[in-house]
């Protein structure tokens, strides 16, 4: 029998066999089990629940039949109350730990608990449709999840009618409920689509990168501004938590700022900073991300933003102007040297950096702190029920004295 300790930065529970720490999914503090172990690292175990001897008061069973299962929500058996204290103790211990920065982080919550997410990538495997288990690819066959939006359930009832037999699909939702499905398959594929369209607001289905029927794109409303979205375009998944992101960063921004937007994907952060700053220059390197934010600048009329496509290392050294604000969202690796110098040279007097991973934030803080103060960090909880957790930091330039 082992007493578990804590939660790990996974959302997993920590206990010791033979002095060795071991990981162990679905589990909270105080709770007393049997294990197996699954896995042996020179440092650590992972294992698997083979019997609860003790459980917490503070376990909600139930809520998912896939619960511990499909490897998504590792906190569902946790009122939504804790798993906010879970982010908030999680974020203060990392950023202290490896930024040597001691913050009270805030939280903000997700107006929906449940059912936020406007985005799923389902697996398929032989006709199957689902979730990989944690770590594998065992398929665990699903029929609604409980973090996806309304209509993505509903289009789950029939997504058989697309007849994949291998591969992937991805379903998009928007503010008025319209689908946009990407199959990803080496196989002939060949939906029922007249079926679907009957049943579903389908804006768009595509075959690996080219229309099956109607568009690839389609439009998200968030705060009042519309912005396209193309099936391969990167938007935050969760509508009200990027509705409170859009008015933290709106708030960081100066009336005559200079905006260097990085990693700018369909243009949001931009468009939203250039509502009160003068100009904003915005770097991408997926394509059909570039061209929705050029669209999304014209549908928002600003004329002021100015677009480049590539990879964010090897072009930002192009941006010659002065720049007052420098906003950065990159992908969950961070920041990369090259990226941190040149950032560091344009002696920016504010960094807005928006970040879905703690470990890499806290990495990319230490480094930026040698001519940046860390004014503000601020957490939100862009995904409810799992580990995740997205941060806003604002950075200010040191005065250094002559």
């Amino acid at each position: 029998m082992y007493n578990i300790e804590k939660l790990d930065n996974k959302g997993r529970g920590i206990c010791y066999v033979n002095n060795k720490i071991t990981f162990v999914p679905n589990t909270l503090p105080g709770e007393v089990v049997e294990l197996e172990i699954i896995k042996e690292a020179k440092k650590y175990n992972e294992a698997k629940v083979r019997k609860y001897i003790k459980k917490s008061e503070k376990r909600i069973e139930g809520l998912c039949p896939y619960f511990g299962i499909c490897g998504g929500c590792e906190l569902l058996h946790s009122s939504y109350k804790d798993t906010l204290k879970y982010k908030k103790e999680k974020l203060e211990s990392i950023i202290n730990k490896y930024a040597h920065v001691k913050k009270d982080i805030e939280i903000i919550s997700s107006d929906n608990e449940l059912n936020y997410r406007n985005k799923i990538t389902l697996k398929v495997v032989n006709s199957k449709y689902g979730y990989y288990e944690d770590n594998t690819h065992f398929l665990v066959q699903i029929d609604h999840c409980l973090l996806a939006e309304e209509a993505i359930n509903s289009f789950i009832k029939d997504i058989n009618y697309l007849n994949i037999k291998n591969g992937e699909v991805t379903i998009k939702s928007n503010y008025n409920k319209e689908l946009l499905i990407w199959i990803k398959s080496k196989d002939m594929v060949n939906p029922d689509i007249d079926y679907l369209k009957n049943r579903h607001k389908i804006v768009g289905i595509v075959l690996n990168d080219k229309s099956l029927v109607g568009d690839t794109l389609f439009v998200e409303m968030i705060n009042k501004m519309l912005f396209q979205v193309s099936y391969d375009s990167f938007f935050q998944v969760n509508r009200s938590v990027c509705s409170k992101l859009f008015k933290l960063v709106e708030e960081e921004i100066g009336v005559d700022d200079t905006i260097l937007d990085l990693y700018c994907g369909v243009g949001t952060l931009g468009i939203v900073a250039t509502k009160k700053a003068k100009k904003a220059y915005g770097i991408e390197i997926v394509k059909n991300a570039i061209l929705n934010a050029i669209t999304n600048a014209k549908i928002n009329k600003r004329d002021n933003i100015y677009y480049m496509l590539g990879d964010v290392s090897k072009n930002i050294a192009k941006i010659k102007d002065d720049i007052d604000t420098i906003i950065v969202d990159p992908p969950r690796a961070g920041l990369d040297s090259i990226t941190k110098q040149t950032i560091i040279s344009f002696k920016a007097k504010k960094i807005i950096y928006v970040s879905c991973d703690p470990m890499t934030l806290a990495r990319d803080l230490l480094d930026l702190q040698e001519v940046y103060d860390i004014k503000t960090i601020k957490g939100l909880d862009m995904f409810p029920y799992t580990h995740h957790v997205e941060t806003v930091s604002v950075l200010c330039r040191k005065t250094i004295e002559k």
